[in-house]
């Protein structure tokens, strides 16, 4: 088969086309070449920057006819207009990596499913769900038959674990030392994560797979955990000790820190949970690598192969920490209270 990667070098990318080309697939990356590759001998590179649209269209036009298009790093609107302009009619798939941001929060039921309404609560979110339906109407129309594939947080080699209000780097030296992290809320919201290689096989299972033509699917972790737990994984994983939490309320987040927590305010104080069940029927998709052993590997990668991360702390953590604690000592003795 053959196939085309805009992008290719990333997180879900450098796995994927390990997959495809051990089954024997011919694989071509588009990229700007700014990213170091790690993808093995065997793929064909095309310069080019995809949001040059003109210059993009010129060069699909050239390039060969490919069975599968795989477009890992759409994010712009006008980048669905601009690969159905250059694709339209010469070629047998396209599949898109779009996010679950692309939802409504709260959702209207628990797990999401894959027809949950169209919400975006930031422009990451909201121009993906553009990008959905220009390529969905596309699809419609018989442009090309479409495939898009909804992923939650992936991690693995080359993405640290995510922490939302400090450096990964910052995050594992805290836990490490026993120092206490800040939790939004009261760590009881749900979260899934999901190693980077079980969502690259997703991929390759949808390749010319006629059954996932117009179809929406998520791949994302089935451990349903509470942000509290997932900070106890990754603490297991660091073989540091049971992680001490300072729970401060979500909405105070965003008042004093807004910068640091916006991803909090619009995302994580919110239950993010998937079903995969489709993914499971009709891709293949299996989770396979648990939380903490996920988490192990991809330290141990970053130990061998990262780059350092910024390990200096501007002090925030401590003095918020303090600041909250006094707040809580003022209150628990305002006399009110012990009436």
């Amino acid at each position: 088969m053959k196939i085309l990667i805009i992008g290719g070098t990333g997180l879900i990318s450098t796995p994927m086309t390990h997959f495809l080309l051990d089954r024997g697939d011919e694989v071509t990356l588009y990229n700007r070449g700014d990213t170091e590759s790690r993808v093995p001998k065997g793929t064909k590179t095309i310069r080019g920057d995809r949001t040059e649209y003109a210059a993009f269209k010129a060069q699909m036009e050239e390039a060969d006819s490919f069975d599968c298009v795989i477009d890992m790093v759409g994010y712009a609107p006008g980048d669905g207009e601009s690969v159905v302009r250059a694709f339209r009619g010469r070629i047998g798939q396209f599949i898109f990596c779009s996010t679950v941001d692309v939802y409504q929060k709260p959702a209207t039921r628990y797990p999401y499913v894959e027809t949950e309404p169209y919400g975006g609560l930031n422009d990451y979110g909201r121009n993906k769900v553009i990008i959905e339906k220009t390529l969905l109407a596309a699809h419609e129309r018989g442009d090309f038959p479409v495939t898009i594939i909804r992923p939650a947080y992936t991690y693995g080699d080359t993405r640290g674990i995510l922490y939302p209000l400090a450096p990964s780097a910052i995050y594992h030296e805290r836990l490490r030392k026993g120092e206490p992290i800040i939790v939004h809320g009261d760590g009881s919201s749900l979260w899934v994560a999901c190693h980077v290689e079980d969502v690259a096989r997703a991929f390759v299972g949808a390749t010319q797979n006629e059954t996932a033509f117009g179809k929406t699917y998520h791949t994302t972790g089935e451990e349903w955990m509470t942000w509290n737990q997932y900070h106890e994984g990754v603490a297991e994983a660091l073989g540091a000790p049971p992680p001490t939490f300072v729970h401060i309320p979500t909405d105070l987040l965003m008042t004093i820190a807004p910068n640091r927590a916006a991803s909090i305010g619009d995302n994580f104080q919110f239950n993010n949970i998937f079903d995969n069940r489709a993914a499971r029927e009709d891709l293949g998709f299996r989770y396979t690598i648990p939380w903490v052993p996920g988490v192990k590997r991809t330290i141990d990668w970053f130990e061998r192969y990262g780059k350092p991360g910024r390990l200096t702390d501007d002090g925030f953590h401590d003095q918020l920490i303090s600041a909250w604690r006094q707040i809580e000592n003022t209150v628990t003795r305002a006399p009110i209270l012990n009436a």
